[in-house]
């Protein structure tokens, strides 16, 4: 045991203290606090003002007046306070509670601000006839400093509020825009023209759009899980993508060790500094001590970036989301996972001469990392259904697609967490017993790089 424990510190540090691996493990939360630093900065940065003329072309006449109320600054003011409360009203429960305060409400609002812009400062024109449309439009090419310069020009067909004489459908409106113009204004005035022509329909009608407006309006309803623990808020973003984040956190380790396991035995055993070291120790316990070095990587790892994502749930007030017995199978389904494939990944290593030569056996084990991220959406929208019950107990994949479920808003119950463990448990055992047949063999093996039928044939003879 005292070997291997040699074996596996010697795995570490000769890992963790190498450049590369220092600067991967660190350019995460260097990113993270870059963007902290920069984010205010870049929500400082103010949008130049919009301001300029726009052309209606309106023969009914019952609309350019309705539409001169909508492009007032306090129409503009009065959407995006909708827009703001319409936000809140999407947010989680605990981001909602952080937005309560006057500084986070402060920074919202400010934030908002500055993603939309200044309120537009927009003068309206009509225009006599659609007669006027070609000059219109050529004012719209004229520069922007330039005196009588349009930034749009708005023709409503004839029959936008009252239908014609056959009863057909009621007619629309086009929109010509000078180049370059900011989207963002463009938006708007599609959602004052909305409600201009609505108003301007509802009036001839003699229906009052205040009232139809008050009695259609209905308040965000964010539905509720009814469980024997209570009633808990349901399709929040962070639950969505919290099962995601524990899944991905192992993922990462796991295949991040595990590369770096194979490329050292690789490297090992083309230099033949293998040889040097089975002079002194067995292939199992070379084996063992380079899957704990290793697995000591991926925990580092998993805690730096483990750390990261629940410092952020702390900071956004939703540590709520996790079960503290989540960190514990975390844990657990990581030691599984890692020890399953990089006892793999070291019998590959062990296998060929070159890097390039692993590429063929390392694919179906990337796949069987890589196939429950792409399998998250089903496995996320039913995590008690057959299909996601099954893969939770089905070796190797099992730890990542077990995270995704015990993450989810419906749990799996006891019997099946243990019962996949245990499942999980037997099938490391057997790629240790696997892949310590090949490595006793491949290490000094040299020549052809052999194929699956080839390593069989190797456990057959160790």
């Amino acid at each position: 045991m005292k070997k291997i424990l040699q074996i596996a510190r010697r795995e570490f540090a000769a890992t963790v203290m190498t450049k590369g691996f220092l600067i991967g493990l660190l350019i995460m939360p260097l990113m993270i606090g870059v963007m902290a630093v920069a984010m205010p900065l870049l929500l400082n940065f103010k949008s130049p003002p919009i301001k300029g003329e726009i052309a209606v072309i309106d023969p009914t006449g019952e609309v350019v007046e309705r539409l001169r109320l909508q492009l007032a600054p306090e129409a503009f003011a009065s959407r995006r306070q909708a827009m703001d409360e319409r936000l809140n009203a999407a947010m989680p429960g605990a981001a909602q509670k952080l937005a309560q305060g006057s500084a986070a409400q402060a920074q919202i609002q400010e934030s908002l601000r500055q993603v939309l812009g200044e309120v537009p400062d927009i003068s309206l024109s009509r225009l006599s006839s659609a007669d006027g449309l070609d000059a219109a439009k050529e004012r719209l090419l004229r520069a922007k400093s330039d005196p009588g310069a349009l930034l749009a020009v708005i023709v409503l067909e004839p029959d936008a509020v009252r239908a014609g004489a056959s009863g057909a459908e009621l007619g629309g409106y086009a929109l010509y825009v000078r180049e370059k113009l900011d989207d963002r204004l463009i938006g708007e005035v599609r959602d004052a023209m909305k409600t201009a022509v609505v108003d301007a329909r509802l009036a001839v009608r003699q229906l009052d759009a205040a009232e139809i407006r008050a009695v259609t309006k209905l308040a965000y309803v964010r539905p509720q899980v009814v469980t024997r623990d209570g009633d808990l808020s349901n399709g929040d973003i962070a639950g969505k993508l919290l099962p995601m984040a524990f899944m991905v956190l192992i993922m990462i380790a796991v295949m991040t060790a595990g590369q770096q396991l194979m490329t050292s035995t690789i490297e090992e055993k083309s230099s033949r500094v293998v040889e040097v070291l089975l002079a002194a120790v067995s292939p199992i316990e070379l084996m063992a001590g380079k899957i704990l070095g290793q697995m000591g990587v991926g925990l580092l790892m998993l805690l730096v970036y483990g750390g990261l994502l629940i410092l952020a749930m702390f900071s956004f007030s939703v540590m709520g989301l996790i079960d503290p017995w989540m960190l514990f199978y975390l844990f657990i389904y990581f030691v599984i996972a890692f020890t399953t494939l990089a006892a793999l990944m070291a019998a590959i290593g062990a296998a060929v001469n070159e890097l390039r030569e692993a590429q063929a056996l390392l694919t179906p084990v990337i796949l069987v990392a890589v196939l429950p991220s792409m399998l998250w959406m089903p496995i996320s929208n039913d995590p008690d259904s057959l299909f996601a019950t099954v893969l939770s107990l089905v070796p190797p994949i099992s730890p990542f697609v077990m995270m995704l479920r015990l993450a989810s808003s419906t749990p799996p119950p006891m019997w099946q967490i243990l019962l996949s463990i245990a499942l999980g448990i037997a099938g490391m055992l057997a790629a240790v017993w696997f892949a310590g047949k090949v490595f006793r063999i491949g290490l000094l093996m040299h020549g052809k790089p052999p194929n699956l039928a080839t390593l069989i044939r190797w456990v057959r003879m160790a």
